[in-house]
């Protein structure tokens, strides 16, 4: 195989169309590699070396992927930290991470000089996009640097930090390998590969999710390094989506259920303007897929929905649509280098349709929490991890998911798994969102508990909740049908779609501890 990545190819047809940035301002690959390679010779010059770190706190934007793009180039680590945390887990991270260099935004100023002023940071190490006090302007780091490859290249890493569910965030650091960046981009490929995907072939991704998150990042640079053209939303729209995959014939995209939700909900006479027969591999992740939501959008999109099941710590399982259609609700089978097991709470490997807590191999992916042997250790048996999922594989090897550990429900003995719950509550139509979790009760240690988003209009009463659980009646199992809802204007998720449950579930277990 030729070598691909995004330097070569930049570097053999500069002219081709690399990004489209929010702004829709159009990067040729030419000039997108000249501002990464400024920026490389940039940190350089301010006395960063291979293995520090740079944390960001930036939206969607051409600096985040030029960043990415010099990091991976240079030798160093990148710490993308979402914005929607609070100064002091911002400043957490960054000393953590032992950052030397922290860049901001003009859009997040008041976290950003909140995160400096907890860390007495203040200097020449501190950039921001647009003005934020204190801060340099991010274009100085690039500012009259040559704009060729540097020198002594080798291959960067991406250190995310896990959000957790208890404790603070630990940072899933893997060691940096002193080789050349250009083949390792071409080994990543590969994953790409596994959903159908091929270089170049006039591909056109498109990015509508924070690019702090794990996945989303990796799927869009890996894109770019494929040969393929980046679309990047600031902000995720169900028809601005719609709109830019009509406009750039876009073919793939990295996506979670409740954008599914939501596209759903843009009416037909709307939804039939845009054209989306470019579609071939959209990929989705990161939460349960109700299985109804799914079959509409398969019935909307064609086959060209494909689903894996991994971890920020590595992975995993896909399937294809074609796949997904035999075995409906399935998250697929270990992809090549991986495997997964199912154990009990004693360390027990189970037998296929035993439901436990889900284990997968490491693979050639090995990582540490930073700073962290003991939570590094406690994930593990063997060569196998966990994000502490629960769920069974099929006497085939296909996985099935239930929940996540810390969100099932023990009442009266019994294992309840919201997500089951939520897809069903997900299929009435007054309902635009919803949460189930368990919230304390004297005789049965939980009970079923619901919050609904209703869809826009709809008014919140007493009968209204009652139309909810006579829905449930013939869906679900008494014991599993909520025995209340509480109504809410807006759930509490990030943009990616991440649900903030225990800000909904923990002012009820204020002062109790929970048996999970």
């Amino acid at each position: 195989m030729s070598q691909l990545g995004f330097y070569k190819f930049a570097e053999r047809d500069p002219e081709k169309l690399a990004l489209v940035d929010p702004d829709r301002r159009k990067w040729s690959r030419g000039e997108l590699l000249a501002a990464t390679n400024r920026i490389c010779h940039g940190l350089r010059a301010l006395g960063l070396e291979k293995g520090d770190c740079i944390a960001v706190v930036l939206p969607n934007s051409a600096e985040m992927i030029q960043l990415y793009l010099a990091v991976f180039q240079s030798g160093m680590y990148l710490t993308p930290i979402n914005h929607h945390l609070a100064a002091p887990e911002i400043a957490y991270i960054v000393e953590d991470s032992e950052a030397k260099l922290f860049v901001g935004a003009e859009r997040f100023s008041e976290i950003c000089r909140g995160t400096v002023d907890a860390l007495g940071l203040a200097g020449e190490r501190l950039f921001s996009l647009g003005e934020v006090p204190g801060f340099r302007s991010f274009g100085e780091i690039g500012a009259g640097q040559p704009d060729s490859l540097p020198e002594e290249r080798s291959v960067g890493q991406v250190m995310n930090y896990t959000s957790g569910t208890t404790g603070q965030p630990k940072g899933v650091r893997r060691p940096l390998a002193p080789v050349d960046p250009d083949p390792v981009a071409t080994l990543m490929t590969a994953f790409l590969a596994m959903f159908g995907l091929k270089a170049e072939d006039e591909n056109v991704h498109i990015c509508g999710s924070p690019l702090y998150h794990t996945a989303v990042l990796v799927f869009a640079t890996t894109s770019l390094h494929f040969g393929h053209a980046l679309v990047v939303m600031d902000k995720w729209r169900p028809e601005d989506m719609l709109e830019l995959i009509d406009r750039y014939r876009v073919t793939s995209s990295h996506m979670v259920p409740t954008q599914f939700h939501r596209l759903l909900s843009v009416p037909e006479d709307i939804r039939s303007k845009y054209d989306v027969s470019s579609l071939r591999s959209m990929v989705h992740a990161a939460a349960p897929c109700p299985i109804e939501t799914k079959r509409k959008m398969l019935e909307w999109w064609g086959p060209s929905i494909y689903e894996y099941y991994a971890a920020t710590e590595g992975g995993g399982t896909i399937v294809s649509p074609q796949e997904w259609l035999e075995y409906p609700g399935t998250v697929g089978r270990a992809w090549a280098g991986s495997d997964i097991k199912i154990f009990d709470d004693d360390g027990n490997e189970l037998a296929p349709n035993e439901t436990g807590t889900v284990f997968m191999k490491l693979g050639q992916a090995g990582f540490e929490y930073k700073g962290d042997k003991k939570k590094t250790a406690s994930s593990r048996r063997g060569e196998y991890f966990t994000v502490g999922d629960i769920g069974y594989l099929n006497d085939e090897g296909y996985l099935f998911l239930c929940d996540r550990k810390t969100d099932m429900i023990i009442s009266g003995g019994v294992n309840i798994y919201p997500a089951e719950i939520e897809a069903v509550l997900h299929q009435h139509p007054k309902v635009a969102d919803v949460a189930v979790f368990g919230i304390p009760h004297p005789d049965w240690g939980e009970e079923v508990r619901a919050v609904v988003e209703p869809v826009e209009d709809v008014e919140v009463s007493s009968s209204l909740a009652e139309e909810i659980l006579a829905f449930c009646a013939d869906k679900l199992a008494k014991f599993k049908t909520p025995r209340s809802i509480d109504f809410i204007d807006e759930m509490p998720r990030d943009p990616n779609g991440k649900l903030y449950k225990r800000k909904l579930r923990d002012p009820y277990w204020e002062g109790r501890e929970r048996a999970i």
